[in-house]
């Protein structure tokens, strides 16, 4: 019978085998952005047209103010002003409006993963099936079957791969997808690790009050994307290239590369 030390090196032996060598890197990088794009100095007009508000003429000129010192040239928005025509629920908050959001949020947060982790995925260089793991994360909606498994399907991923999905992590949202990405990839042989976040805005969009200013200041600032990368230790060379090494991932959320 072993005696306690040989178990303990034999499970030390087992954990040793079961990790990476080396640090987690980034192998790939893609991003993706709907079609419809504003530019910055065109918004305010867009927005008060669009939500039929050209008569507040002072929060019209606020906004142009914010956007002006924004240092934003352009955005990208999956809701477009027919979007908005359909749907007149999104403007008029006696109106029950939140199913039609999650909805619609939820096609544009899928579509927009896939389309950045397709391109991650081709700048890998390595087939889809070849994803060990998927980290989604999105503020866009928070909804059960969600937003892993209809990228895993649109991506074609294998069935066994393991999934792990991040809802409602507010702008930290990335940087924690990132660290849960290195503890896998450098706890998991041969682990890669695909990561995606995408955001659409139309959750919280709707035409400006004068009391609730704050809106104002987030209408004027974020916008719908996607962005996705390929994580993985031990990098098989010259078929996989690191992009830059995970270092260190602080409790802050904050990553050093």
């Amino acid at each position: 019978m072993a005696t306690i030390a040989q178990q303990v090196t034999l499970l030390e032996d087992l954990r040793r085998a079961q990790r990476a060598n080396g640090p987690a890197a980034v192998l790939a990088i893609g991003t993706a952005t709907p079609a419809n794009c504003v530019l910055q100095d065109h918004f305010p007009d867009w927005y008060f047209r669009v939500t039929r508000c050209d008569h507040l003429t002072k929060l019209k000129s606020k906004m142009t103010r914010i956007c002006d010192k924004s240092g934003t040239k352009k955005r990208y928005f999956h809701h477009t002003e027919e979007t908005i025509g359909w749907h007149p629920e999104f403007l008029d908050r006696a109106l029950p409006s939140l199913g039609a959001r999650l909805r619609t949020t939820a096609d544009a947060a899928a579509e927009l993963a896939a389309a950045a982790a397709g391109a991650a995925i081709a700048e890998w260089g390595r087939p889809a099936v070849d994803i060990t793991h998927l980290v989604v994360a999105t503020n866009s909606g928070a909804d059960e079957p969600g937003a892993d498994l209809r990228l895993a399907l649109l991506l074609g991923l294998g069935p066994t791969v393991r999934r792990t999905l991040l809802y409602l992590h507010g702008c930290s949202a990335g940087l924690v997808a990132i660290r849960v990405a290195r503890d896998i990839a450098e706890n998991n042989r041969s682990a890669r690790v695909l990561v995606a976040c995408a955001h659409a805005v139309l959750l919280t969009f709707g035409a400006p009050d004068e009391a609730r200013l704050d809106a104002l200041v987030t209408s004027a600032l974020f916008a719908d994307g996607a962005g996705a990368v390929v994580v993985g230790a031990d990098p098989v060379l010259p078929l996989e290239r690191p992009v830059f090494h995970l270092d260190y991932v602080l409790k802050a959320h904050s990553c050093v590369v």
